[in-house]
């Protein structure tokens, strides 16, 4: 189903493309200046470069939901964020893990389970508009399939950093000593997967009917 393009504050016309650009720019200089290593950040922030790419390639032919940009931008900011600190080490989530007594700093879990949400919201767009898949149990099962797969090839990214950088990808892994750190991150994943399909769903259903200027 083709879409136009069309400028509104949530959707990626020409000014508006500059103006989450720009945003996104703010965030990626301060994430890059004096982040705690330099590998670490390449490592986390590499998504967030490639994604912005393949959005502007696609952006007139294929345009998303102002849905879907608006949580791709968060996703890309909690990845910056991450990729500035590393995942283990981010203020905020270690004030919550000292004030609440909690056994390490979870803003990983946070950067898992937006590895499940945002994908699961742009799988759900991409195959109701290119595939005859329609709305209903294979339509979930199939998005939550992809978004698994997904977190299951970046588990396997993890692992082959952590073979060929050894102790120089410690940083990029964040296990913080958990044992089970690789399983939690792909539950995170599925709650987030299972989550946006069953919040936003409906939300999603509206703007994609709407075209993009839907909201």
């Amino acid at each position: 189903m083709a879409m136009e393009v069309v400028d509104t504050p949530l959707v990626p016309g020409a000014r508006a493309s500059l103006l989450w650009l720009a945003s996104l720019a703010t965030v990626a200089a301060w994430s890059l200046f004096r982040p705690h290593d330099y590998l670490t950040w390449g490592l986390e922030s590499f998504p967030v470069f490639f994604g912005v790419a393949l959005l502007a390639a696609t952006r007139q032919r294929f345009p998303l939901t102002p849905l879907a940009y608006v949580l791709i931008w968060l996703h890309a900011v909690v990845l910056l964020v991450g990729g500035h600190y590393t995942y283990a080490e981010m203020p905020l989530f270690n004030w919550m893990r000292d004030a609440f007594g909690l056994a390490r700093n979870d803003y990983d879990r946070l950067g898992h389970f937006m590895q499940g949400a945002v994908p699961a919201l742009v799988a759900r767009e991409v195959l109701l508009r290119t595939s005859p898949l329609r709305r209903g149990g294979w339509l979930f099962f199939l998005v939550t399939c992809v978004c698994l797969s997904i977190s299951v090839c970046y588990e396997f990214v993890e692992w082959w950093s952590a073979v060929l950088l050894q102790s120089s990808a410690d940083s990029f892994l964040g296990t913080q000593g958990d044992a089970w750190d690789t399983q939690w991150d792909m539950f995170m994943c599925l709650m987030g997967a299972l989550s946006a399909q069953l919040l936003l769903s409906r939300w999603h259903d509206r703007q994609m009917a709407r075209g993009p200027t839907g909201s």
